[in-house]
């Protein structure tokens, strides 16, 4: 194989061919006719010409010569466009412009939410400050990096595109009017805002669900049916605001996203994590146990039906520390050990502790009524899902840009930084109570280090071509 014109370091050239070495443009006619003599003459001396192996043979010799040629144009590399915008390299996969918009997000939001707490700056949000944060976290960041992912995963289950071009534009697009209108809702009346960010939801689903219903996909129907609840949980924090449902519902719905994301998170990381840990480490022993993994994944699903429907009392409030042993037990053999000399192994490893930790800790939390649900509740969402986004994004988008699955030096110094700004945001506020704005400030500090160092790494992945040539 040839990349770009040069043999790839990675695979073996056939020095047997007569057409092998053919690189410059000049000598591609010589390696051709050289290529055909040399068929013509070996078929000769045999007893008995075989035409249609002598013709299948002369097309190869064609091939083979002008596969220089065309590995390094745009025939090998994408189809013809429609528009301009179906030709940007940002626009070829549904993990470029999430990503990048979930990247460019994060970077801003958890600074401007410290502004808001320090009382330097008013958000013009028709939802109190505490929702406004927790709803765009989980609305707004989160569901970014789901898309990204499940539009990219959902092209490779079902060997069909999802949206790419100008559709996928459009839909990142119908994303960032959400974030918009959340911002500035104050300014603006309730039912446009309800309906700008309630609006991509539905449409993702329906990109989604097509190649998945088109294909018989059961398997992964149940994505299409957590990412419908976390529409109806939207649904509910707007209807809190425009006044159809009673005060605490939009932070009750909140809590219920939480748990959604990390419901698609205990379900993709079984399917996964093993896998990509066996396949990296060559142990063997590595494995998923089937029992344990229907145990976590229902124990994840009573906890969203505890938190959706009217208090359970002491046995709704230890759920979540059942759910978090079974997600620990099911983790014991998916060989952790053998990751940390690998950080994209690691960092997904190291988030999916934090999602059992952050479980047991809420449980015990709310069955002893303590003041420390906070700290579990971060537990999950910095450590947990901030690992887990920032982890998911680096490799997807190696993987899917044609680049060897190897993170940068410097992303993995943005792995231990974002496992640093869950430390400091959990524990520090335990330890020293008066240093709780700082451990904050320190926290949001590391969390901006981590995703910038994603965004100066990955931008230029993600605006440009796979380097490989092939599509995507």
């Amino acid at each position: 194989m040839l990349l770009l014109g040069r043999e790839s370091p990675h695979v073996a050239v056939d020095r047997s061919s007569p057409v092998a070495g053919c690189q410059a443009p000049t000598t591609r006619t010589i390696c051709v006719r050289a290529c055909v003599h040399s068929t013509l003459y070996s078929r000769l001396d045999t007893s008995r010409l075989d035409t249609r192996g002598l013709a299948s043979r002369v097309r190869s010799c064609i091939a083979e010569a002008l596969r220089p040629t065309l590995s390094g144009s745009t025939l090998l590399r994408s189809p013809p466009y429609a528009t301009a915008i179906d030709s940007w390299a940002i626009t070829r996969k549904g993990f470029r412009p999430f990503f990048l918009l979930a990247a460019v997000f994060a970077l801003g939001i958890v600074p401007l939410w410290l502004l808001v707490l320090h009382g330097t700056l008013r958000i013009a949000s028709y939802l109190d400050p505490v929702s406004w944060h927790s709803h765009e976290m989980i609305f707004g960041f989160v569901l970014a990096v789901i898309a990204g992912v499940l539009l990219t995963a959902v092209g490779n289950w079902t060997q069909r595109e999802t949206a790419v071009g100008a559709p996928l534009a459009g839909l990142a697009a119908l994303w960032a009017v959400g974030r918009v209108a959340m911002s500035l809702s104050a300014l603006l009346p309730r039912s446009v805002v309800a309906v700008a960010d309630l609006a991509f939801l539905p449409v993702l689903l329906v990109v989604l669900g097509r190649p998945l219903l088109a294909t018989s996909n059961r398997r992964n129907y149940a994505m299409l049916g957590v990412l419908g609840a976390l529409f109806l949980a939207n649904l509910a924090v707007h209807f809190e605001a425009l006044g159809v449902l009673p005060m605490g519902s939009a932070r009750r719905a909140t809590l219920v996203g939480v748990d959604l994301v990390l419901l698609i998170i205990t379900v993709i990381a079984g399917r996964t994590f093993p896998s990509f840990t066996r396949n990296a480490t060559g142990v063997a022993s590595i494995r998923s146990i089937p029992a344990l993994d229907v145990l976590a994944i229902g124990a994840m699903v009573a906890v969203v039906l505890s938190d959706a429907l009217p208090p359970m009392g002491r046995v709704g409030a230890l759920l979540p520390a059942l759910a978090g042993v079974f997600a620990a037990g099911r983790a014991l053999h998916w060989g952790v050990r053998h990751t940390l000399k690998q950080p994209l192994l690691w960092i997904l490893h190291a988030g999916y502790a934090w999602l059992a930790l952050g479980l047991i800790a809420r449980g015990f939390s709310a069955a002893q009524g303590s003041i420390f649900g906070s700290q579990a509740t971060h537990a999950l969402t910095v450590g947990a899902i901030g690992s887990l986004t920032l982890g998911m994004m680096a490799r997807v988008a190696l993987g899917h840009t044609g680049r060897m699955l190897v993170a940068p030096s410097a992303m993995a110094a943005a792995f231990v930084a974002i496992n640093l700004a869950a430390l400091v945001r959990v524990f520090l506020p335990l330890l020293v109570p008066d240093w709780y704005f700082a451990s904050l400030v320190a926290a949001g500090t590391l969390w901006f280090v981590a995703f910038a160092t994603f965004l100066v790494i990955y931008t230029p992945m993600l605006l440009r071509p796979r380097v490989d040539g092939k599509p995507g």
